[in-house]
């Protein structure tokens, strides 16, 4: 039989998730068809039952659990799982969200998706205009969300968040507050029982909380997928360099993980002014720890915003020698309207050769097609996630993908 819980798999997606919460949903359904594949041929083998008569049986068995919901046609051989919750969101003119679901929740696990960056214009059900927007706003329509679907009998209720909101406010040098803290706080609050996020800018959040659990996510194998397609992993004159002191554990995965020399750069920063653009940062010098002369630079970090420190980091790479740099970012923000050409002339000038960011973080064509941007899926990952929590089988695997990376450079 297929894998089987009393409950039901619900995608719940705010407005600015929407897309990212239709690709999970894609993959789900793909897990699931595969799944069920599977075990249909190996109790076909097993009780010597032709596989037609096999499905016709499992799909009765579905049907009489009180919890299958209403009947449907077998489609290619296997019940068609839908997982993507229907729902109305409104924005009303002073600013107030609502969210009404619109078929049946009740007993059911609910994945909340929201992209707290998404900076597009998106649609609400009351308006003709497209609005954009703010992290804030997108937390609130989050908030909203989670309520609904717990007022309608949701038996558990997780939130994805591919990008964990104010999580670089995570500790203080003064008066100032844990934000990161405080919003993990708020959603516990509300009932959430698990947090589904990608690359957190610090792992000490998850140690503010009583009962809420953090997945926390991380897209190794998917960059380093997309990274083989533009160099050679085994290249001798490969090196790792991390970005800050902040980016050595990561760099320091890949180091190891890719059997490469690892180099870091030191900065200094003036806390008392904040980024406003790559060209008005707030980084006052910048030293390289390490010799890339000669090399094609790896860099990684997990959050890309104005963009003006990895530039500057970039431009120090080339000044040191480095033959050709290639960064990856799991969070790629491009926060202000200026960062992608500012990013555009940085390649122009032969600063980088490419950037690898991720689809956690939702962009148009106007970044996607640039030639030196280049998108890794990880909407596959936070699927199998959500189908191994489900079903109660072990993350391990998932949350620590080295094995998954050997086989890639095995294979390349």
């Amino acid at each position: 039989m297929p894998d089987v819980s009393q409950s039901e798999i619900g995608i719940l997606p705010c407005p600015g998730g929407m897309i990212f919460a239709q690709k999970i949903h894609s993959h789900l359904e793909s897990i699931a068809a595969e799944k069920i594949q599977e075990r249909v041929a190996a109790l076909s083998r097993l009780y010597k039952v032709p596989r037609s008569q096999l499905i016709r049986q499992i799909n009765l068995a579905t049907d009489i659990l009180p919890s299958s919901g209403d009947l449907d046609e077998p489609v290619d051989q296997h019940r068609r799982r839908t997982y993507l919750v229907p729902a109305k969101y409104t924005r009303f003119p002073n600013g107030e969200f609502k969210t009404e679901i619109l078929s049946s929740v009740r007993n059911a696990e609910i994945y909340v998706v929201q992209d707290v960056a998404n900076r597009y214009p998106l649609q609400f059900q009351n308006s003709d205009a497209a609005q954009i927007l703010s992290v804030n706003d997108h937390i609130f329509s989050l908030l909203v969300t989670v309520d609904a679907a717990l007022q309608a009998g949701a038996l558990q209720v997780t939130v994805v968040l591919p990008t964990f909101p104010y999580s670089r406010q995570h500790k203080k040098t003064g008066r100032e507050s844990l934000s990161a803290a405080r919003l993990g706080q708020i959603l516990e609050s509300f009932g959430v029982a698990r947090i589904i996020t990608l690359d957190i800018h610090s792992k000490e959040i998850e140690n503010s909380f009583n009962h809420l659990r953090l997945e926390n996510l991380h897209g190794a194998y998917q960059i380093l997928k997309m990274l083989s397609t533009v160099v050679d992993l085994k290249d001798e004159n490969l090196v790792v360099v991390a970005p800050d002191t902040g980016a050595v554990d990561r760099s320091k995965f890949y180091a190891s993980i890719l059997g490469k020399p690892l180099a870091m750069l030191y900065k200094e920063r003036d806390y008392s002014r904040v980024a406003q653009s790559a060209e008005k940062g707030n980084i006052t010098d910048m030293k390289l720890l390490g010799s890339v002369a000669g090399k094609t630079v790896f860099l990684s970090d997990d959050m890309l915003g104005t963009g003006g420190t990895l530039i500057k980091a970039m431009r120090v790479l080339k000044d040191a020698g480095a033959r050709e740099n290639i960064c990856a970012v799991s969070l790629p923000f491009f926060t202000t309207t200026e960062s992608v050409a500012t990013f555009q002339k940085a390649h122009d000038d032969g600063l980088f050769h490419r950037i690898i960011g991720t689809n956690a973080v939702f962009h148009d064509d106007s970044v996607l097609n640039r030639e030196w941007y280049l998108s890794a899926d990880v909407a596959n990952l936070f699927a199998r996630i959500i189908y191994r929590l489900h079903y109660n089988r072990s993350l391990s695997s998932l949350l620590d993908d080295r094995s998954v990376i050997k086989d890639l450079l095995k294979r390349s």
